[in-house]
């Protein structure tokens, strides 16, 4: 029912579990070895940088962590959807056979292995990585030295219990989906609720169309916004980490960021161009431009991303400022943390430039969307 290929084609659950186990990894991995040091610490200084260590470790795999749980929560389910819009029909032969929904859904424990493979990277990634990120955490040498220590049972909650995890979200997730009458499936009818508008409109077609792709997939208005909020935090804070961290810190944040930002950013704009492949088909045929088609289609999205940009900014700010204030207070070396101008302009510069570069690469696509291959599907 599932085959590999299906499996391959959510790389991006894999790299969004990679990059919440490898930074999760990293930070709890060092706050379990550096508990047992605590009774090698006996200076003022010494002790002040293991708590804001150990706060440090909890905050960012809290935060980091639980963000990209979400996300891949989302994704996952996402996913699910489409692959059960992009086989309904033989779904629905298989319940008009006799099958019942919970046995057709348990098959769908194989998106669980997409979520073993990054997570089971992003551990072995952050092994590798480990001995320089300890060198960095103690670079003033103010704590005792610190052993890498494997751990199992860290082991098991960041690598096989997300995986088992994902799993059951699948099968509960595709059980949900699957709930509907057979003859439906097979007839290729939409599983997605229609979404009316609140009143009625006379708006031109284009504008309609526009406010119409948007009320109909909210998930892809998540994955948007989620991916400017990525890029526009990752790219400011960075280059604040330079001062309040170290440059490693740095690069590592952007890195995961800017990875995290295209990944989404491509689902999204991806399945918006996937879906509505007939009706831009359609539009070519009575004339309408590319331009016009690729601004019908994208262009009801753009304020979200003006809107994850703007969140991303203050994410990164208040998180920042929090960190600075609180958890290290009592450190006189850390200095005082202000918002940072440039950075922003330059961000909102480079996204302004990524973005709309993304859009003019699926406005080329859409000249290569014929009617007769619709019709021939």
């Amino acid at each position: 029912m599932i085959h590999v290929k299906d499996m391959s084609k959510m790389i991006g659950i894999s790299i969004v579990s990679f990059c919440a186990v490898f930074v999760c990894a990293l930070f709890l991995n060092f706050y379990l070895d550096l508990i047992p040091a605590k009774a090698l610490i006996h200076t003022d200084a010494a002790k002040i940088l293991y708590e804001a260590q150990c706060s440090t470790a909890k905050v960012v795999s809290i935060v980091s962590g639980g963000c990209l749980l979400f996300t891949t929560a989302v994704l996952l389910c996402f996913d699910i959807g489409h692959y059960i819009d992009a086989r309904s029909r033989q779904l629905g032969v298989l319940k008009a056979l006799g099958w019942p929904g919970f046995s057709v859904a348990l098959h769908f424990w194989a998106f669980g292995p997409p979520v073993l493979a990054g997570t089971a990277l992003g551990y072995a990634g952050a092994h590798l990585f480990m001995p320089v990120f300890y060198e960095t955490q103690n670079k003033d040498g103010f704590l005792p030295d610190i052993s890498i220590a494997f751990h199992p049972g860290l082991c098991l909650c960041l690598v096989f219990v997300p995986a088992a995890f994902f799993s059951l979200l699948a099968i509960a997730c595709s059980y949900i989906k699957l709930k509907v009458p057979a003859l439906r499936l097979i007839r290729e009818q939409s599983l997605q609720k229609a979404v009316p508008a609140k009143r009625e409109t006379d708006l031109p077609f284009l504008q309609e169309l526009k406010k119409s792709n948007v009320r109909q997939r909210k998930s892809l208005v998540f994955f948007l916004t989620f991916s400017v909020f990525c890029f526009a935090s990752t790219t400011q804070m960075s280059g604040s980490m330079t001062e309040l961290s170290s440059p490693l810190m740095a690069y590592m944040i952007l890195s995961i960021g800017v990875l995290l930002a295209a990944v989404t950013l491509l689902i999204a704009t991806t399945s918006v161009i996937r879906a509505n492949r007939k009706t831009i088909a359609m539009m070519k045929a009575f004339g309408y431009r590319a331009g016009e088609c690729s601004r019908a289609v994208l262009d009801g999205y753009r304020p979200w991303t003006y809107l994850g940009f703007a969140l991303g900014t203050v994410y990164q700010y208040v998180l920042l400022k929090l960190t600075v204030t609180v958890v290290f207070r009592d450190f006189e070396d850390i200095p005082a943390y202000e918002f940072d101008v440039p950075a922003m302009f330059l961000s909102l510069a480079a996204f302004l430039i990524l973005y709309e570069t993304v859009l003019w690469g699926y406005t080329k696509q859409m000249k290569k969307i014929s009617l007769k291959e619709i019709m021939l599907d």
